[in-house]
């Protein structure tokens, strides 16, 4: 009867030893899950930042006063006379 006792004491202490240190490695796990997730939002923060740059960038390039004056200074572009002008209209397409 005692080594029975002593036996399933023994079997009792390894199951709790054995589901001690799975507590310990998912708690481990979960914080590297949580490092790395801290780590992609920081990231996705700065993709962020950099996105509004571009947006502000793109707009500022693509402004009608900046796209003229790179027109007349960089590529010696002059506005056409009024009457030099020609308009064409589109073609009717119904028949």
């Amino acid at each position: 009867m005692t080594t029975f006792r002593y036996l399933s004491v023994s079997i009792l202490f390894v199951v709790l030893l054995i589901s001690a240190l799975a507590v310990i490695y998912s708690k481990y796990y979960s914080r590297l899950i949580f490092i790395e997730i801290q780590q992609q939002e920081n990231a996705l923060d700065e993709y962020e930042v950099e996105w509004g740059q571009m947006q502000l960038e793109l707009t500022m390039l693509a402004e009608q006063n900046r796209v003229e004056r790179v027109a007349l200074e960089q590529l010696k572009l002059i506005m056409p006379l009024r009457e030099k002008i020609i308009y064409i209209k589109p073609a009717n397409l119904r028949p």
